[in-house]
C-alpha cells in the first residue's frame, strides 16, 4: 500500500460517502470499468476506506457509494493497523475451487442482516491494485468470501440473491425493515 492512498484506521463522525441501501436502484447497475488510475480514483479509494472503517466493515464496493465504477477496497481486520487494505480495481475471479463454504454474511447495504450463503471456498482474482499495476491474487477463507461479496455488488447482485433460505431471509429483511421485494433471487 502507497502512502498516497494511506489512511488511518478510524472511524469518522461524518464519513465522505453514503452508504445506499437494500431497496435503492444505484445497488443493481453494473459498475463500469475503469480506464485509468488517476488522482481522482486515489481520492475516491481514501474516501471508501473511510467511509468503510466509519461503518464498521470489512468490505465496500464503490456501487455501494452511488458510484458506477469497479473499485472494491477490503480490510479482513480493520483492527490491526499494520495490516494494509486491499484495494482492487476491475476485479475479475479467474478461477474458483471445487469446494464450497458456507460463512454468515452481512451488508453495509443491509445493516443487521447476517444469513449463512455459499461460496467456493478458494478462488483466484485478478485485477489493478491503486498504482494501475495488474495483480493476482489467492485467496481463501474470509477474504475469498469477501472479495465475491464485493465483486457481486459490481454486477448488481447482493448477498441476499444468493441466500437458501428464503424463510430466514424473509423473517431477517422484515425484522430490519427491508422489503423482500428488492431481492432478485439467483437460487433456484
Amino acid at each position: 500500500m502507497t502512502a498516497e492512498v494511506l489512511i488511518e484506521k478510524k472511524k469518522l463522525a461524518k464519513p465522505p460517502l453514503t452508504i445506499h441501501r437494500l431497496g435503492d436502484r444505484v445497488l443493481r447497475q453494473p459498475a463500469k470499468r475503469i480506464a485509468k488510475v488517476d488522482a481522482e480514483i486515489k481520492q475516491l479509494i481514501r474516501e471508501m476506506l473511510q467511509t468503510m472503517y466509519s461503518a464498521d466493515g470489512i468490505g465496500l464496493a464503490a456501487p455501494q457509494a452511488a458510484v458506477n465504477k469497479q473499485l472494491i477496497v477490503i480490510d479482513c481486520e480493520p483492527d490491526n493497523a499494520a495490516t494494509p487494505p486491499l484495494i482492487l480495481i476491475n476485479p475479475t475471479v479467474k478461477q474458483v475451487g471445487r469446494d464450497l463454504s458456507v460463512t454468515q454474511e452481512g451488508c453495509l447495504s443491509i445493516p443487521g442482516v447476517y444469513i449463512d450463503v455459499k461460496r467456493p471456498a478458494a478462488i483466484e482474482v485478478a485485477y489493478k491494485d491503486e498504482q494501475g499495476r495488474p495483480q493476482k491474487l489467492s485467496a481463501t477463507g474470509l477474504l475469498a468470501c469477501c472479495i465475491q461479496h464485493e465483486i457481486d455488488h459490481l454486477n448488481g447482485i447482493l448477498f441476499v440473491d444468493r441466500v437458501e433460505n428464503s424463510l430466514l431471509l424473509n423473517e431477517e429483511l422484515a425484522k430490519h425493515g427491508f422489503s423482500t421485494q428488492a431481492v432478485k433471487s439467483l437460487v433456484n
